[in-house]
């Protein structure tokens, strides 16, 4: 199939699902320890919404990635000056809102030192939650995604309470459970500043007495999620990875957390694991050692964009053009993970669907 018959028909496949969002919803089943949800495959989490189609962490991005068949939905958490969680992908806020073109904030911008890394702009810690509110969200990739740029302006910041609220509506207008995904941001920063993440993550779950099929936890950080264990929510935990160094502050590397000793380390604390997709190809073992440890393997970041895709998977040469991210979803499929974290959960969704053909 050509490319462009191909988009349409994840177009066409999308709109589809979309108008099936409203059916009665079902009754869900009692909580387990581990989260159960009704595809037969691998979990179809959508990264900060539907990060492809709609400006990220926005109402319409967590709207349209249930409605594409996401089973999660991920909110990247971050605090304000008055210490209420809200959902950003970075406290720095300047390429994903206003806040640069509201003249009132102009004396905001600031530099900080965010794990050790110098950044300039306007953050998160520096507002109320009443100010956040005035702004609105943009496009973060506008020269990658620019069709997403229509919406520039229409969302606003989210606490992580609506989140929780909308994933109860969608549930109910689905039909399905749909669970949220937090990931605590830069939580050695923020304990350092006094705005601890981890106490206000808790006081939200348990005043919503979020279950190991509502609520799923992850951090990059292994302190973070160990403080959010010792709570004992019965919650499941994912330890999050990256391809290079380690967790801030923790003097660890990364490719230490991936061996067979640091595998079975993490299951003493975590369920699951998320490594760069890239770590889950052969010759790597990280996925048959990390199922051998006990724990699920969730990869990320999953995009349609050749600029994201291996070479074997693109199809011309404008980086911003779709390849054919089905062929990878197979492959991963094929392999055996548990779950992906995508900006495109229609696509994932569709690629599962192709696993019971």
């Amino acid at each position: 199939m050509s490319v462009a018959p191909r988009r349409r028909s994840i177009l066409l496949a999308t709109a589809a699902v979309t108008a099936a969002a409203t059916a009665p919803a079902v009754a869900a089943s009692p909580a387990g320890r581990r989260p159960h949800h009704h595809p037969s495959g691998p979990l179809v989490i959508g990264h900060r919404g539907a990060a492809g189609w709609r400006p990220e962490h926005t109402a319409d991005a967590y709207t349209y990635a249930v409605r594409a068949g996401a089973d999660w939905i991920e909110p990247d958490l971050v605090p304000t000056k008055d210490h209420v969680l809200v959902v950003r992908h970075e406290n720095e806020i300047g390429g994903t809102t206003d806040v640069a073109d509201r003249p009132e904030f102009t004396g905001r911008r600031t530099t900080k030192t965010v794990d050790g890394k110098a950044v300039t702009g306007w953050f998160t810690e520096d507002f109320t939650l009443r100010e956040l509110r005035t702004l609105r969200t943009v496009e973060r990739l506008p020269l990658v995604r620019d069709r997403n740029t229509v919406f520039d302006g229409r969302g606003r910041v989210l606490t992580f309470q609506e989140v929780v609220d909308l994933a109860r509506r969608l549930s109910r207008e689905s039909g399905r459970r749909i669970a949220v995904f937090p990931e605590t941001k830069h939580p050695t920063y923020f304990r350092s500043i006094g705005l601890p993440l981890e106490e206000e993550l808790i006081r939200v779950i348990r005043r919503n007495r979020l279950t190991a099929r509502d609520c799923v936890v992850q951090s990059f950080e292994p302190a973070s999620l160990r403080r959010v264990a010792a709570a004992r929510l019965g919650l499941p935990l994912w330890q999050a990875m990256g391809t290079s160094g380690g967790p801030y502050g923790h003097g660890i590397t990364y490719r230490d957390m991936m061996t067979p000793a640091g595998l079975r380390e993490i299951a003493s604390y975590a369920d699951w694991i998320g490594p760069d997709k890239s770590s889950l190809v052969p010759p790597h073992t990280l996925l048959a050692d990390a199922h051998a440890a006990g724990l699920k393997v969730g990869a990320y970041t999953f995009r349609a964009e050749n600029q994201y895709l291996p070479a074997a998977y693109r199809r011309g040469t404008d980086p911003n053009a779709f390849g054919d991210a089905f062929a990878e979803y197979a492959f991963h499929y094929g392999q055996g993970v548990d779950a992906v974290v995508t900006d495109f959960p229609d696509i994932a969704a569709q690629a599962r669907d192709d696993l019971r053909a």
